[in-house]
């Protein structure tokens, strides 16, 4: 992975671009196989000192998946078991994230105790008053978010004034992200 600054010394920290892209399969990608080329997303991956994950395990529908790249668990432990309507049946079911539960932009941001090699390896929470930003990362979502309840496309201006962003329906900037352009819901219309 590539961690110099512009000038060629001291390490800093790696940029992360996480890429979902609904139906596409494993290996339409170059770097995973594809006979299509793909140069672009190629360098992104770990021939290029980048990365490549291969253990995200697609949930069959884009909001599970969406809900399991975010969080780094299950989706059912996120609190997308299944669609983002609430089923009635118990949190697992409820359609949007579950507020204990942190979306990796979260993670970028938040402080963690900066334990130094003199201390004897032990977290006994005494870091002398010390904590470092989890990254300082700026964080942008670009796309579909469908992690936060229904949006229906049919829905006015007014309904979604009135319930964006209530406790039901996060948006990204309630989540961790800096910025967000896209669509909350599954679909609707692309171009209002």
């Amino acid at each position: 992975m590539k961690t110099e600054n512009e000038h060629g010394s001291n390490p800093t920290r790696p940029n992360i671009i996480i890429i979902l892209a609904d139906d596409l399969g494993f290996s339409d990608v170059g770097c995973f196989g594809s006979e299509i080329e793909t140069p672009n997303i190629d360098s992104l991956s770990a021939h290029d000192g980048g990365m490549r994950f291969t253990q995200m395990y697609n949930c069959a529908r884009c909001c599970p998946s969406r809900a399991s790249l975010l969080t780094g668990v299950y989706p059912h432990q996120a609190g997308i078991g299944h669609m983002v309507y609430d089923a009635g049946v118990g949190p697992a079911y409820q359609g949007f994230l579950k507020r204990d539960v942190e979306t990796v932009a979260e993670m970028l941001k938040r402080e963690y105790p900066d334990i130094t090699k003199e201390d004897d390896g032990v977290d006994d929470g005494d870091h002398g008053g010390k904590s470092e930003k989890g990254g300082g990362y700026a964080t942008c979502c670009v796309g579909k978010w469908h992690v936060g309840s229904e949006y229906p496309p049919g829905a006015s201006r007014e309904w979604i004034q009135n319930t964006m962003g209530d406790e039901t329906h996060p948006t990204p900037t309630q989540r961790g992200f800096d910025k967000y352009y896209g669509t909350l819901g599954g679909g609707g219309s692309y171009y209002q």
